[in-house]
C-alpha cells in the first residue's frame, strides 16, 4: 500500500508543480536526503523533490471491529474493516546549484511553496483525481479519500535529530510535513457455506423417536451459462411430490436464493424456467445427504 501511495505523491507533485515542468522521475526522490543524495541532486540539470518517509504509526481513532459479511454462490465469507496507519512523510526541496548561493536557497523556497500550496488543495488526496495517475499505480487506494495532514501545527517532534542523521556536513533544510492515512486491508477469509437445511423436531414424549420432525430446504438458483456460475434473482421454482403434483411455489430473491418449509422427510421434485433458459427439473431428498439444493440453469 505504501508503494502506491508513493506513487501517487509522485503523480500529484509531477504533474502540478510547475517550477519544474518538464518533470521527470528523476527529480523525485524517496531516499534518505543524505550525503548521497545531495550528490544525486548535483547531477541534475533542475531542481528535486525529495519525498522521505519517515515513520509509519498505527490510527487508533480510527480502529473498528466492524466484518462485512458477503455471500456468493453460497459461500459466506468475511473481511475485517482495514486497519489504519499514517504514513509521516517530510518534503525537501532541492537546488542542483553548486557552490550553494542565496539564489539557489530562493528557488528552494519557491518550490516549497509550491508542494505546500499543491498538497493543501488536495486534501484529502484522492488518488482517482490526481492527472495521470493510472489505476494500476494506485492499486487499491484508487477512489479512496485519503484523510490528510499538511503542515501539523505540532510539527514533527524530532526534526532536529533526523537531520543530524543526514550527514555531519549537512544542514538543516526546511520541508513540508505531511501526514496520510492509509487503510492496511486483511485477507478476506471464508465464513461458511449458506445453511441449506434445517431440521426441526418437536417431541411429544420423552421418546425422541417419535418425535414430530418438520424440515426447511433452500438452495440457489444459477446460471451455468455464464463463464462462473451466477445467481439470477425472480425465478419461479416449484416443489412438487412424488405424483407430480404441486405443493408450494416460490421466488428466488435478488441474491438467487429460495426455500421451503414445513416439509416432511422424503422425495420431491424441485422445477424452476426463466425467460431465455430450458426447464430445469431435479429430484431431491429431504433431508439431503449432501445439503445441495441448487438448481442449474442452461
Amino acid at each position: 500500500m505504501i508503494n502506491h501511495l508513493n506513487n501517487t505523491l509522485r503523480m500529484l507533485l509531477k504533474s502540478q508543480v510547475t517550477s519544474l515542468q518538464p518533470a521527470a522521475n528523476a527529480q523525485f526522490g524517496f531516499v534518505p536526503p543524505d550525503t548521497d543524495w545531495r550528490g544525486y541532486v548535483h547531477t541534475l540539470a533542475q531542481k528535486a523533490l525529495n519525498v522521505y518517509l519517515i515513520d509509519v504509526r498505527e490510527n487508533r481513532k480510527l480502529r473498528s471491529n466492524e466484518r462485512l459479511q458477503t455471500e456468493q454462490n453460497g459461500l459466506w465469507t468475511e473481511e475485517p474493516a482495514p486497519d489504519r496507519v499514517d504514513c509521516h512523510y517530510l518534503i525537501s526541496a532541492w537546488s542542483p546549484a553548486h557552490p550553494f548561493n542565496d539564489q539557489a536557497q530562493q528557488d528552494e523556497h519557491k518550490l516549497l511553496s509550491e508542494v505546500l500550496a499543491i498538497l493543501l488543495e488536495y486534501t484529502p488526496l484522492k488518488p482517482s483525481s490526481v492527472p495521470g495517475l493510472s489505476q494500476a499505480d494506485a492499486g487499491k487506494l484508487y477512489g479512496l479519500d485519503l484523510p490528510t495532514q499538511v503542515a501539523p501545527s505540532e510539527g514533527f517532534p524530532k526534526l532536529a535529530e533526523f537531520w543530524g542523521t543526514m550527514g555531519s556536513g549537512n544542514r538543516w533544510k526546511p520541508s513540508v510535513y505531511l501526514i496520510v492515512t492509509l487503510p492496511v486491508f486483511r485477507p478476506i477469509r471464508e465464513f461458511g457455506s449458506m445453511v441449506t437445511t434445517c431440521i426441526t423436531r418437536y417431541p411429544m414424549s420423552k421418546d425422541v423417536s417419535k418425535a414430530e420432525v418438520w424440515i426447511q430446504i433452500g438452495g440457489l438458483v444459477l446460471d451455468e451459462t455464464a463463464a462462473t456460475p451466477t445467481p439470477v434473482s425472480s425465478v419461479p421454482v416449484s416443489l412438487l411430490d412424488d405424483a407430480g403434483r404441486q405443493l408450494y411455489s416460490t421466488e428466488s430473491d435478488e441474491l438467487g436464493r429460495f426455500t421451503f418449509e414445513g416439509l416432511l422427510a422424503g422425495n420431491y421434485t424441485l422445477q424452476a424456467q426463466a425467460p431465455g433458459f430450458a426447464l430445469f427439473t431435479r429430484s431431491v431428498q429431504v433431508p439431503s445427504p449432501t445439503g445441495d439444493y441448487d438448481l442449474h440453469l442452461t
